[in-house]
């Protein structure tokens, strides 16, 4: 009877080895929403840690977290790290890329609860008086996470 309880436990984690294996080993999530305004008094506000952070929800999360700014204010090489709560745990942005009213790609690098490096992209596109923000974010996905 063991045996056999021990054969099904196998087979099983068979089955859901071959399924991860056909899962694909990145993923993206994409939003878009539109914000009133030109994307010149929009793009401030994602070029600036400072600033974005006045509106992150992940801020929210914890407002006690310890924020510890590097490089330039704002653009190219800007970061923040962070320390908080089980809920926002340990990390650091990193602005690689600025195009002034036009896009912000940033790398975070989660440490805490889990390590993992991923990339997040806001991109303006004008709309009449509004902006069409879209966020993108993508990463790896290891095997196990599949």
């Amino acid at each position: 009877m063991i045996w056999h309880i021990l054969l099904a436990v196998v087979a099983l984690i068979g089955i859901i080895a071959l399924i991860a294996s056909t899962k694909p080993d990145q993923w993206t999530i994409q939003r878009q929403g539109t914000v009133p305004g030109a994307p010149a008094k929009i793009f401030p506000y994602m070029d600036d840690l400072r600033k974005f952070l006045e509106w992150s929800p992940w801020a929210k999360l914890d407002p006690a977290m310890k924020l510890t700014y590097g490089g330039p204010a704002s653009g190219s090489g800007a970061n923040v790290s962070w320390e908080g709560n089980g809920k926002v745990g340990v990390g650091k942005l990193t602005i690689t890329e600025s195009r002034p009213n036009d896009l912000v790609r940033s790398q975070f690098d989660f440490v805490k609860p889990f390590s993992c490096t991923n990339t997040h992209v806001f991109a303006l596109k004008p709309e009449g008086s509004q902006t069409v923000v879209t966020w993108t974010m993508n990463g790896n996905a290891p095997f196990f996470s599949r």
